[in-house]
C-alpha cells in the first residue's frame, strides 16, 4: 500500500509552514507517493507555484485549503466567536473555481482577524469539493474534547449533507494526548454515522530533523525568542512529511484511513483549460465596433499631434507627414490582428483621466514609447519617429505576447488614478492590485534567526555583514564567495546553529504586501479566475469596500489570462509639479513641451556636475561620468541613461564612448552601411534597437525577425544563437557582405547585445532628466524649494539640499508669519519653509541644520 498526504502546509502558510514546494514534490516522488495535497491556512498564495512544480513531477497535485469556518455570519464581528478549521480539496475544475470563490469571499467579506467562511457560503459553493473534518481546531474535534458527542455528531451530519458523499472524518497520530482522545471519538462517530475515516499528518515541515528550524520560524512569526517558555510551539516533533510506511504503521489500527487517502486522490483531478485572455471591456459608449473606435481615435490623435508640431514651430514636410501616416497604419494593422485595440483604449482612458485631473503623467516608459499609436492616443509623449524608436521592440507580430504598457504617475496622484480605474471598470469584483510576497533573504534571515536564538547582536551583525552586498545572493553563494563566513560557522557553535537554521529558512515568504505597481482588470469577476485577498491596511469592517488583491504573485497573474497594467509612482513628476506650481504663483507659466531641447544653460549645468535633484543623474558615480562626458544634446542624455549600468561600465564601453565623444579616439562603424545606425552613438552599439536595425540592413531581417534575434542574443541560448547565426550570415551574403566581415559583426552584435539597453525607455527618461535640469538651470530657487518639499520626510537628504542652497547663495528661512504650510515656498530670492514643513523634524531641527551647515 501507499499513502497520500492530504493536509500539508507549505511555506505559503506564512511563517507557519516551512515546506518549499519543489522540495515537497521531490520528497513525495522519492517516497513513491502518487499524489500530494496543498492546504495552506486560509489562503491560496502557493497554488500556482504548486501547479508549476507538479508539471515537472510524476506526483499528482491536489489543490486545497485549510479554511476557517464560523458558526455566525460573514458580517458578524463578535469578539467571542470561535473559528473552526476545515480541509477543502478540489475534485475537478469546478471545485478549484469554488475554492477561489470561497477563499476570496472569506478574505474580503468575511475577514475578521482571519479569513472566515460561514455555512451559507459553504453550501453555495460546495460543488466539486471534498471536505475533511480538520485538526484539533476543527468543529467536530473541539466538540469531542468538550465532552459533547451530540454536538460533534450534529456538525458531522451537517457537513456530510453539504458535501454529499465527499465528507471524511480526519484522524491524526501526532503523539498529542488530546488527539488520541479525539481519534477514539471519531472512530465511534464513524461507526455510528457510517462516515469514512481518513488519515493525515498536518505537515508543517519536510523532515523530522527540521522541527527545530520550524520552531525558530514560529518565533519569527510571533516575535519571541526560543528561551521564552510561554511562546507558541508545536508540542511534538511529528508534524513532518512522513513516509507511507510510517503512516501505515501509525494507523495499523485503522487501515481504511490509509486506503481512503488513495481513494480521495483518485477522485481529485483538476484539469485546467487551455490558457485564455480575459480582456477587460474598454469605456466605449457610442455603440460603434471596438476596432472602428480604436482606428478613428488613433488617426484623429495623429492628426492632432501633427497640427501640434506645426503650432509649436516644428512642422513636418509633406513627405514626412506621409511617413507618419504610413507608420500609423502599419501599427494599427498589427494591433488589430493581435486583437489588442481594447487594451490601448483602456490605457488611453485612464491616462487621459489623470491629465484632465491635473495629475502629472510621465512621457512614457519602456518599449511602448516606440509605438506611434501610443503617441497618437496620448499614452506617450515621445515622438518615436523623431528618435528612431521601433514598434516591433514593443509588439512583435512574429512573437505573440500580451502588450505591457507601464505608466509613471505623480507619486501623490497615483492612488487617485487607481481609485478611478477601480470605480470605472466594475469595482473590486473586476479590478485588483497584485500581491507581493516578501521573502527572508540572506541577510534578513540571518538577523531574524540570530534574534530568535538570543545571540549577541554584534556577532549577528558581523555575520550578516560578511554576506556580499549583491542582489539575490543566497547564503550558499555567500559562503562560496566569502570563505570567512563558512569559517565562522565552523568555529563557533552558536554561529553554526544560526547558519544551519538560516539555510533552511532562507527565501521562505515572510509577509504579504501589495506590488508596487501592478493592477489587473478583468471582463468578469476576478474570483471566477483566481483567488483574492484584501489590502491588509483596510479596516476589518471594510468588507467589499476593501481594495481587492490577487493572491497569486505578479509572475502568475498573466498565466491566469489576466491583463496587468503597471501604475508606478514617480517622485520626480511630483517634484516637477511643485516647481511649476511655485512658478505659476509668481505669474510664470511654463509648458514643458515648449522648452528648447538645445538650451545651452541646461547643458552647462549638466557639464558642471550641479546635479542634485536632476532625474537619473544624482548619484556620485553617474555625476562623475556626466562631468567627463559633457552632454551637448538630448541624444547624449539618452545615451548616458542607457550606458550607466554595470555591464557597460565594467566592459569599458563608457570610457570608449567618452574618448570618441571628445576626439581622443575615432569612431569605428565597421561598414559604411552602419554609419546611419551608429553615428548618434559614435560607432558604439548602445541600444537593442540598433541590433535590430543592423540585422535589418545587413541581413534582410524583418523588424519582427530582428526582435527575435535581439531576444536570442540577450538570453544567450546556444541553440537559438546557432540558428540566428546561420540566418544572419546567409542574409548578409545575399546582400554582398564579405563572410568574414559578417561573422565579425555578428560576434560584435552578440557581445554588445549583452549590454544593449531599450532606447525607447531611455529616450522617455532622458526627457524627464532634461526637464529637471532645465528647470534647475533657469529657476533654481523654485526648483530647490520644490525639491525640499518632495524630500521633506528625509532628514539627511534635506540637510544636503539645504547646504547646497547655501553654497548657491539661496537663503532659506522661516516665514515672517506663523503658518502650518507643509511645503517650501519662494519669496523673492528666498526659500521659506512652514513651521510644520518637515514631517517628524520640525522647525527647530531645520534651524539646527541651517546653523550646522
Amino acid at each position: 500500500m501507499s499513502f497520500v498526504h492530504l493536509h500539508v502546509h507549505s511555506c505559503y502558510s506564512l511563517l507557519d509552514g516551512a515546506i518549499k514546494i519543489p522540495e515537497l514534490f521531490a520528497a513525495a516522488e522519492e517516497m513513491g507517493m502518487p499524489a500530494v495535497a496543498l492546504t495552506d491556512h486560509g489562503q491560496m498564495h502557493g497554488i500556482w507555484a504548486f501547479r508549476e512544480a507538479a508539471a515537472e513531477s510524476p506526483v499528482k497535485p491536489i489543490y486545497g485549503v485549510e479554511a476557517y469556518v464560523t458558526n455566525k455570519t460573514l458580517k458578524s464581528r463578535d469578539p467571542g466567536e470561535s473559528r473552526h478549521h476545515l480541509i477543502l480539496l478540489a475534485k475537478n475544475l469546478e471545485g478549484y473555481r469554488n475554492l477561489c470563490r470561497l477563499v476570496s469571499t472569506a478574505n474580503i467579506e468575511g475577514f475578521y482577524h482571519k479569513p472566515r467562511m460561514d455555512w451559507e457560503l459553504l453550501e453555495k459553493h460546495r460543488e466539486g469539493l471534498i471536505a475533511l473534518s480538520g485538526c484539533l481546531q476543527g468543529e467536530i474535534p473541539k466538540a469531542l474534547l468538550a465532552g459533547k458527542p451530540d454536538m460533534a455528531k450534529a456538525a458531522a451530519e451537517r457537513l456530510a449533507e453539504i458535501f454529499e458523499g465527499d465528507f471524511y472524518l480526519e484522524l491524526q497520530e501526532n503523539g498529542l494526548p488530546p488527539q488520541t482522545m479525539v481519534n477514539r471519538g471519531l472512530a465511534a462517530l464513524a461507526g455510528e454515522t457510517g462516515l469514512p475515516l481518513v488519515a493525515t499528518n498536518d505537515c508543517h515541515y519536510l523532515r523530522k530533523e527540521h522541527h527545530d528550524a520550524h520552531d525558530v520560524l514560529l518565533c519569527i512569526q510571533t516575535g519571541k525568542k526560543l528561551s521564552d517558555d510561554r511562546r507558541m510551539r508545536m508540542e511534538t516533533r511529528e508534524f513532518y512529511l512522513k513516509s507511507p510506511q510510517e503512516m501505515i504503521e501509525a494507523f495499523a489500527w485503522c487501515p481504511e484511513a490509509i486506503s481512503n487517502t488513495l481513494a480521495i486522490a483518485d477522485k481529485c483531478d483538476v484539469q485546467f483549460p487551455k490558457p485564455t485572455v480575459y480582456f477587460p471591456a474598454p469605456p466605449v459608449k457610442d455603440g460603434a465596433p471596438l476596432d472602428e473606435i480604436f482606428e478613428n481615435q488613433a488617426r484623429e490623435g495623429l492628426e492632432a499631434r501633427i497640427s501640434e508640431l506645426e503650432r509649436r514651430g516644428r512642422p513636418l514636410t509633406p513627405e514626412k507627414t506621409e511617413e507618419y501616416r504610413a507608420r500609423l497604419e502599419h501599427e494599427i494593422a498589427i494591433i488589430l490582428k493581435m486583437r489588442f485595440p481594447g487594451y490601448f483604449l483602456i490605457v488611453a482612458d485612464f491616462i487621459g483621466w489623470a491629465k484632465r485631473k491635473s495629475i502629472p503623467v510621465g512621457p512614457g516608459r519602456g518599449s511602448a514609447v516606440g509605438s506611434l499609436v501610443a503617441w497618437a492616443l496620448g499614452i506617450t509623449d515621445i515622438d518615436p519617429i523623431r528618435y528612431d524608436l521601433l514598434f516591433e521592440r514593443f509588439l512583435n507580430p512574429e512573437r505573440v505576447s500580451l502588450p505591457d504598457i507601464d505608466v509613471d504617475f505623480c507619486a501623490e496622484g497615483r492612488a487617485d488614478v487607481i481609485r478611478y480605474v477601480t470605480e470605472a471598470y466594475g469595482g473590486g469584483d473586476f479590478v485588483a492590485q497584485i500581491v507581493a510576497l516578501g521573502q527572508m533573504k540572506a541577510r534578513a534571515v540571518v538577523r531574524d534567526v540570530g534574534r530568535v536564538l538570543g545571540l549577541n547582536l554584534s556577532l549577528v551583525d558581523q555575520i550578516a555583514k560578511m554576506i556580499p552586498d549583491k542582489v539575490g545572493i543566497t547564503l550558499s553563494q555567500a559562503m562560496d564567495a566569502a570563505p570567512a563566513l563558512k569559517e565562522v560557522g565552523g568555529a563557533d557553535p552558536a554561529a553554526s546553529k544560526l547558519m544551519t537554521y538560516a539555510l533552511l529558512l532562507e527565501n521562505l515568504p515572510r509577509h504579504a504586501s501589495i506590488h508596487a505597481s501592478g493592477i489587473v482588470i478583468s471582463d468578469r469577476p476576478l474570483m471566477e479566475i483566481l483567488p483574492l485577498c484584501r489590502d491588509s491596511k483596510a479596516p476589518e469592517d471594510a468588507g467589499k469596500k476593501a481594495q481587492a488583491v490577487t493572491q497569486y504573485e505578479y509572475k502568475w497573474v498573466e498565466k491566469n489570462g489576466l491583463i496587468k497594467f503597471d501604475f508606478l509612482g514617480l517622485k520626480t513628476l511630483t517634484l516637477i509639479k511643485h516647481c511649476l506650481r511655485l512658478l505659476n504663483e509668481t505669474g510664470i507659466k511654463i509648458d514643458l513641451d515648449d522648452i528648447d531641447l538645445e538650451d545651452k544653460d541646461t547643458f552647462a549645468l549638466l557639464g558642471s556636475g550641479d546635479l542634485t535633484g536632476v532625474f537619473q543623474l544624482e548619484s556620485s558615480g553617474i555625476r562623475d561620468v556626466v562631468m567627463r562626458f559633457k552632454p551637448s544634446s538630448i541624444e547624449d542624455i539618452i545615451a548616458l541613461v542607457a550606458l550607466y549600468r554595470p555591464g557597460p561600465l565594467n566592459s569599458g564601453m563608457v570610457d570608449t564612448y567618452i574618448k570618441v565623444k571628445h576626439g581622443v579616439l575615432q569612431p569605428n562603424y565597421q561598414l559604411e552601411q552602419l554609419r546611419p545606425i551608429l553615428e548618434e552613438t559614435l560607432g558604439v552599439i548602445v541600444y537593442q534597437e540598433q541590433v535590430m536595425r543592423i540585422a535589418q540592413i545587413l541581413a534582410g531581417y524583418s523588424l519582427g525577425e530582428a526582435d527575435l534575434l535581439r531576444r536570442a542574443m540577450g538570453k544567450k541560448k546556444p541553440e537559438e544563437m546557432a540558428k540566428q547565426r546561420t540566418r544572419f550570415l546567409t542574409g548578409a551574403q545575399e546582400n554582398g557582405i564579405p563572410a568574414r566581415k559578417a561573422e565579425s559583426i555578428f560576434q560584435l552584435m552578440a557581445e554588445f547585445a549583452e549590454y544593449g539597453f531599450n532606447k525607447s525607455h531611455s529616450a522617455a527618461y532622458a526627457l524627464i532628466t532634461y526637464r529637471t535640469a532645465w528647470l534647475k538651470a533657469h529657476y533654481p530657487g523654485q526648483f530647490m524649494a520644490a525639491l525640499m518639499t518632495s524630500e521633506r520626510d528625509k532628514h539627511d537628504k534635506l540637510a544636503y539640499i539645504l547646504s547646497e542652497c547655501r553654497l548657491r547663495g539661496i537663503p532659506v528661512r522661516p516665514p515672517d508669519v506663523n503658518t502650518s504650510d507643509a511645503q517650501f515656498t519662494v519669496a523673492g530670492d528666498q526659500i521659506l519653509f512652514g513651521l510644520s514643513g518637515i514631517k517628524g523634524v520640525g522647525q527647530a531641527a531645520v534651524e539646527s541644520i541651517l546653523d550646522a551647515r
